[in-house]
C-alpha cells in the first residue's frame, strides 16, 4: 500500500487547511483498515487527529475535533482532511498513515505552515 498526501505547502491563518491522501495499491474499503491522519510540530512528538474507518465511520482527536473533518471519495480511493481555523501552532508535517491495529503504511509526510 502506497500513500501520498497532496495539498497547499502554506496556509493562512484563520483560513482552512486542506490536505488530501492518495492511497494505491489497496482500498480505502478494505476490511478492517483505518486510514488515518498525523502531525508532527516542528520540535514535538507525532500527533494523531483522526480517522476515516474502512466503514465510513469517523474518529476525531478530542482536542481537534471542533476544527476537523475527514471524508473519502472511494471513487478515487482518496481521503481528506480539513483543518479549520488555523493559526501558527498548526504548521506541521501532515501524514496519513494507514493500518488495522497499528500505522503499517506511511506516506512521506506534507510541510504545512501557517503563516500570513
Amino acid at each position: 500500500v502506497q500513500l501520498q498526501e497532496s495539498g497547499p505547502g502554506l496556509v493562512k491563518p484563520s483560513q482552512t487547511l486542506s490536505l488530501t491522501c492518495t492511497v494505491s495499491g489497496g482500498s480505502i474499503t478494505t476490511n478492517y483498515y483505518y486510514w488515518n491522519w498525523i502531525r508532527q510540530p516542528p520540535g514535538k512528538g507525532l500527533e494523531w487527529m483522526g480517522a476515516k474507518a474502512y466503514s465510513g465511520s469517523t474518529y476525531y482527536s478530542p482536542s481537534l475535533k471542533r476544527r476537523t473533518s475527514i471524508s473519502r471519495d472511494t471513487s478515487k480511493n482518496q481521503f481528506t482532511l480539513q483543518l479549520r481555523s488555523v493559526t501558527p501552532e498548526d504548521t506541521a508535517v501532515y501524514y496519513c498513515a494507514t493500518g488495522r491495529r497499528s500505522y503499517d503504511y506511511w506516506g512521506q509526510g506534507t510541510q504545512v505552515t501557517v503563516s500570513s
